[in-house]
């Protein structure tokens, strides 16, 4: 009698859970947006920030975020001639009834009338963003499964006198005509003749190339024949897919963890907490020629900690996580030769992978190095349940730990990887630390 009651209370678990992803997956609501229009012409860049773009309103769970570069008619632009590097998206609190139209360029987010909303960390500085890709932007999946979700728009968050608003970097480099297109999307500073960043700071002679040489309305050297042809009009085109909030959403907290983190630990003695310098980019020098005519590769190494723990919703890679790129092999849009066109993705199964707060964390990023690569970016988004969060879907994950195969399918998240996609292949291992070593996360 209490074993019939048994299965007949678990059967009764399954089903309220595929009740709950059915009935969320009927309520998801879909929005396109448009970035205002930005025009390139042949070697030309355009990084622009714009604020206070069109975004879902009220209380809502964001359950994916994907974009890419159209031109006017609306068609996808390939890669092979408007390169995105990236894009990302940023919220922030404004103070209800400023004039932004007297504004131009920063805002002064420094400033009392703008609060940045920054993700869960761990940079200091830097990398704020709750959403962003780049090249491999049309084929890596973004979708947050359920019964999770990134939650926006909670008036109880926002400071009185205040809006929540949004804030979108598109970064775009037309290489229609570029001499060398691996060079441009690189960011070499010979390539672009840039001596100073968009401040008017003298670059140092050792930084050869990255994103203080590639910034807006510079523009990459191009063969004499593309010199007069005209500029085209593109926007960057944005869906957003989101359920109003309830109490059946379990929300998650979003990490970026940067290979290049210059991590300082706290010193309780000298009143010091953890710092995390985060460089976003690095370089790459190439193998001798020795080795070179062997293959080579560049690995690059950081070990950190998150301030806090719980269930891992999120990471790319087939184990928890490694993440292989995938290259496209024609023409069209989301398949250019040559490009990394996305980069696969792993969705580990309701509370079977956990992480603790403080457990040392090891992120190793792997790069061809047959030749000098610059501007590389090894970044990695992990979505984490909030182990703060109260509510009975958490009990109920883990009272299916035994029926995981039910829903596997829907758990999951992307990596991202910024950076030059033309050459190279790049490889993210997320692991974690034991007292005998390293080992892989299995999922």
């Amino acid at each position: 009698m209490a074993h019939g009651s048994s299965c007949s209370l678990r059967n009764l678990a399954i089903l309220l859970l595929l009740f709950i992803v059915q009935s969320s997956k009927a309520h998801e609501k879909t929005k396109v947006f448009l970035s205002p229009k930005f025009e390139l012409k042949p070697g030309s860049v355009a990084e622009k920030y714009y604020y206070n773009i069109d975004f879902p309103k009220g209380h809502i769970a964001i359950k994916s975020f994907n974009a890419e570069v159209i031109d006017e008619q609306g068609n996808s632009i390939p890669l092979h001639e408007t390169y995105l590097h990236h894009w990302v998206v940023l919220r922030y609190h404004q103070r209800k009834g400023l004039d932004i139209s007297k504004h131009s360029g920063d805002l002064g987010f420094l400033k009392s009338d703008h609060i940045i909303v920054k993700n869960s960390g761990i940079c200091d500085k830097r990398l704020y963003q709750y959403f962003g890709l780049g090249s491999e932007t049309r084929r890596t999946k973004t979708s947050v499964p359920e019964p999770y979700g990134i939650e926006v728009g909670n008036q109880e968050d926002i400071p009185d006198g205040y809006e929540e608003r949004w804030l979108l970097n598109v970064h775009a480099i037309d290489t229609r005509g570029a001499e060398d297109k691996s060079g441009c999307i690189e960011c070499r500073c010979d390539l672009y003749n840039v001596t100073e960043d968009q401040f008017g700071r003298v670059l140092p002679p050792s930084y050869k190339g990255g994103l203080y040489c590639c910034y807006d309305d510079v523009r990459c050297k191009v063969k004499e024949e593309f010199r007069g042809v005209e500029k085209k009009g593109l926007y960057l085109r944005y869906t957003v897919k989101y359920v109003d909030w309830d109490t059946s959403i379990v929300p998650v907290k979003i990490y970026i963890i940067d290979v290049t983190d210059i991590w300082t630990k706290a010193d309780e003695s000298r009143g010091m907490r953890d710092s995390h310098c985060c460089l976003v980019e690095y370089e790459i020098e190439p193998c001798p020629i020795a080795v070179a005519n062997d293959g080579c590769t560049h690995k690059k190494s950081v070990s950190v900690s998150l301030p806090t723990g719980g269930d891992v919703i999120y990471g790319g890679g087939r184990v928890i996580c490694s993440s292989n790129p995938t290259y496209g092999i024609g023409k069209e849009p989301g398949n250019e030769a040559g490009y990394i066109v996305g980069v696969s993705t792993c969705y580990p199964s309701p509370s079977s992978l956990k992480i603790s707060a403080g457990e040392m964390l090891t992120l190793v990023s792997k790069y061809n190095s047959t030749k000098t690569h610059t501007g590389v970016m090894g970044l990695f988004y992990l979505l984490i349940a909030d182990p703060s969060a109260e509510n009975p879907n958490v009990t109920l994950n883990s009272q299916l730990e035994a029926h995981k195969s039910v829903v596997t399918s829907n758990f999951g998240w992307a990596i991202v990887l910024f950076g030059a996609a033309l050459v190279g292949i790049v490889v993210l291992v997320f692991q974690r630390r034991r007292k005998e070593g390293y080992e892989a996360i299995p999922t």
